[in-house]
């Protein structure tokens, strides 16, 4: 999930303090941005920003993926992982099935009314349509800025309490290089925190200091960093213990991205929302701001709650299963079902438009919409 932010440029201050008196109003999924002229504005700050050739460009495309009533569109599953969504109805999991489906999510007609960025898998990126367009191609006619996940995914972390770390930073630079060449202009990284796991500060400190060498990294090769330390769903804690994880990774994060000068004006901030774990008994209101796993329904209207307030921040969406469900059930892999399917995905994405601008009213949403989709220990 993720909405937009405005941050002011600050100076580098003590890691305790940063945590202790860190006061964060709104618990949610983010897209975080700086506007520039404020920046530009602020007193001198101690924190030596990276003089990065590409920093105009980074902040024009955040504001592009940023901009009102639009969000992302996740569709950067692995080829495994996009396998099993294939497998749930039917189809093996070849390149030409893949292929068949990426070209239906891209090729919805006005998707570029709601969608602003998607994230796209490295196959996908090099991949044309089934029509012979390159599927970057198509995403730009439409107005939609194409991203690029580039993490290698989560591996056991060593001296944890069976905790995870995400790998990728190795060859991450020419590997970035090569992914704006081909047209990419933002880029992903997941890494995850477990709270029925701890999270250890061994867990915590590894995500929020790959985070950060990751986002310096893509900002040197002119990609805005999405960066996504994501509070797992699973576990029956209520909401507040994972408010209270949630702040102490977001703090952690900021600091390391600090001492390693990125510009913060143009990165991306997706964490999950902060919802109670997935097997809790107490269930929380969009009201509490409550993602990943909810049912599209649930997403949306929780995404709707956060921007019917007064907000600091433009908090907007990326989702892939919250967009994706409905649609990839109505296709099933039938060639005469690719109009109804691409419907069903931009009656999604105008709801989830609808959310961000908090004119959301849930009203006329099937069954299919409200079903959940939380997978224990999901990975992707």
């Amino acid at each position: 999930m993720a909405s937009t932010s405005l941050l002011k440029s600050s100076p580098v201050i003590d890691k305790s303090e940063w945590v202790k008196g860190q006061s964060i109003r709104q618990p949610s999924v983010s897209i975080l941005r700086c506007n520039s002229s404020t920046a530009a504005a602020a007193a001198p700050s101690a924190l030596s920003i990276r003089a990065s050739s590409y920093a105009d460009e980074l902040i024009k495309t955040a504001k592009t993926v940023a901009s009102p009533g639009r969000g992302i569109l996740a569709m950067d599953e692995s080829n495994a992982t996009c396998g099993k969504r294939l497998a749930s109805i039917g189809l093996e999991n070849t390149e030409a099935n893949r292929q068949a489906y990426r070209t239906l999510l891209v090729s919805v007609p006005g998707l570029g009314n709601y969608i602003s960025g998607a994230i796209l898998f490295e196959e996908t990126l090099y991949q044309s349509t089934v029509d012979g367009k390159k599927i970057v191609d198509v995403l730009k006619e439409q107005g939609i800025v194409p991203g690029i996940k580039v993490d290698k995914g989560l591996v056991p972390l060593a001296g944890s309490n069976d905790e995870s770390w995400c790998q990728g930073l190795d060859g991450l630079a020419s590997r970035s290089a090569a992914y704006y060449e081909q047209g990419a202009r933002f880029a992903k990284w997941r890494t995850v925190v477990s709270i029925p796991n701890g999270p250890s500060a061994l867990a915590v400190k590894e995500a929020a200091w790959g985070l950060a060498r990751y986002a310096a990294i893509s900002q040197d090769n002119g990609l805005v960093p999405i960066v996504e330390p994501e509070i797992l769903l699973d576990g029956e804690h209520g909401i507040d213990r994972t408010f209270e994880v949630a702040q102490k990774v977001w703090a952690e994060v900021f600091f390391y991205m600090a001492e390693n000068n990125v510009m913060f004006e143009g990165i991306l901030l997706k964490p999950s929302m902060v919802t109670p774990g997935a097997e809790c008994k107490e269930r929380a209101t969009p009201q509490q701001f409550l993602s990943g796993g909810q049912s599209e329904v649930e997403a949306t209207l929780n995404l709707n709650a956060m921007n019917q307030a007064p907000n600091p921040w433009h908090v907007s969406f990326s989702y892939a299963r919250a967009l994706q469900n409905t649609c990839l059930k109505t296709w099933g892999g039938a060639p005469e079902n690719v109009e109804a399917a691409q419907q069903a995905l931009l009656i999604r994405a105008k709801a989830n438009s609808l959310a961000q601008l908090g004119k959301y009213t849930g009203e006329g949403e099937s069954d299919e919409a409200k079903e959940g989709m939380f997978v224990k220990g999901y990975v992707y």
